[in-house]
């Protein structure tokens, strides 16, 4: 058995305050790669993973999610690295691929020592005209690929991480 994933996926947590410190391009480059095998719809891979370091652009991103949700917050809370998830809408599974990349993206990382979130409006936020031109600018055809999610990374500041709650009762229905 293969306990220590089974672990990982226990004890991995989101993360909602981040060290302003990079993580390493060994870390990141771990993490892309888990990315890359998650499972997909007849293995077609519709997937695509942006990665954004640069903190001008998060901060642009930042606001672009926070105007979709109507608040002035930082919807990344800090994280020093952004890789959106974007999945070409051609693949009937789109939705499905993406997250599974979501998955794995944010178990590999706890695998690295890193934290993680998913952050939801990529969707809505690369819907807009401004979204839609990173999308061109990115190489991304933006009537084809549609954001999936934020998986926001970086390295978990103190206290930035929740003790996970119960699980409910009545989770899982044995028929």
């Amino acid at each position: 058995m293969k306990l220590e994933t089974l672990m990982s996926i226990k004890e991995r947590r989101s993360v909602r305050s981040y060290r302003k410190e990079q993580i390493s391009s060994e870390e990141l480059n771990a993490v892309l790669e888990a990315g890359t095998y998650a499972a997909s719809g007849m293995g077609r891979q519709p997937a695509k993973m942006v990665v954004v370091q640069e903190p001008e652009l998060i901060a642009k991103l930042s606001k672009m999610n926070a105007d979709v949700m109507g608040a002035d917050s930082d919807p990344f809370y800090g994280a020093p690295t952004i890789v959106i998830v974007f999945a070409d809408t051609n693949a009937g599974t789109w939705l499905q691929d993406g997250s599974l990349v979501m998955g794995n993206l944010m178990l590999a990382a706890y695998a690295v020592g890193l934290g993680s979130c998913w952050i939801n409006r990529a969707k809505e936020t690369f819907e807009t005209p401004e979204g839609k031109a990173l999308l061109a600018k990115w190489g991304l055809d933006p009537e084809k690929y549609i954001g999936v999610g934020y998986c926001i990374l970086g390295y978990p500041a103190p206290n930035g991480t929740r003790t996970p709650g119960p699980r409910k009762a009545g989770y899982v229905l044995h028929v």
